[in-house]
């Protein structure tokens, strides 16, 4: 990636904002835009100038990190700092890159930054082909990226789905299925009932409204979205 990331950094420890800002220069992909002790001061800052990456600490006087990122018009990416491991489910929530647990050891940040990056490529880059064979979603307090070719299945549990993966993996997010649709390329994968997406490459077989796939799952085909079996037998 050629284009520096720029990055703000609010936390109201100085030392610890230090740290964090000793990090980014040292790391050639990030550019420092301003480091801020004062969460109101930050907000001001970031509603006024374009930012990619924001490192935040959360637990903060006046106004924590968690509502100043909400408080934002322009979301970028953001990267939770704090010291209290009950914070992570709410950074998860509100679809942050990562989250940091304080004391920040070099290796940790590089990781959670290293994800950044590739959440940006995969936002901004059209040209890479890596935009059409993965997608990103937050699964365990983290981004996690799938490749397009290793789902089976998406199955809908109210709010959430599940990501059933032919590596035997499967990854619980924070989603409606409609919504997960819209990140899948229509001509791989096909709703096939109220609760059920399929990638159509995994089907071995269809029998009698039921759909066997290549694991040996069968998955069933409700009458509403019946119209994929035609588009099976002649794709």
């Amino acid at each position: 990636m050629s284009k520096s990331l720029k990055c703000v950094i609010v936390d109201d420890e100085p030392l610890a904002a230090a740290l964090i800002k000793s990090y980014v220069d040292a790391s050639e992909e990030l550019e420092i835009a301003g480091v801020f002790e004062d969460a109101i001061a930050a907000s001001e800052f970031l509603n006024h100038h374009h930012i990619d990456l924001l490192f935040s600490d959360i637990n903060m006087p006046d106004i924590s990190g968690i509502d100043l990122f909400k408080s934002l018009a322009h979301k970028p990416m953001v990267i939770f700092t704090t010291a209290y491991k009950n914070f992570a489910f709410e950074g998860f929530e509100l679809e942050a890159i990562d989250y940091l647990l304080k004391p920040i050891d070099y290796v940790r940040f590089k990781k959670a930054v290293n994800k950044a990056k590739e959440f940006y490529r995969y936002q901004n880059d059209k040209q890479m082909p890596a935009a059409e064979e993965s997608i990103f979603v937050h699964a365990e307090y983290k981004l996690v990226k799938i490749d397009l070719s290793d789902i089976l299945y998406i199955e809908s549990q109210e709010d959430y789905v599940k990501i059933h993966l032919q590596s035997s993996k499967m990854v619980l997010t924070l989603m409606p299925l409609k919504k997960m649709l819209e990140k899948l390329p229509a001509n791989n994968f096909k709703r096939i009932h109220r609760s059920f997406v399929v990638s159509t490459q995994k089907i071995k077989s269809i029998h009698k409204r039921k759909a066997e796939l290549i694991n040996g799952e069968i998955l069933p085909i409700s009458d509403t979205y019946a119209e994929v079996i035609n588009e099976w037998k002649n794709p």
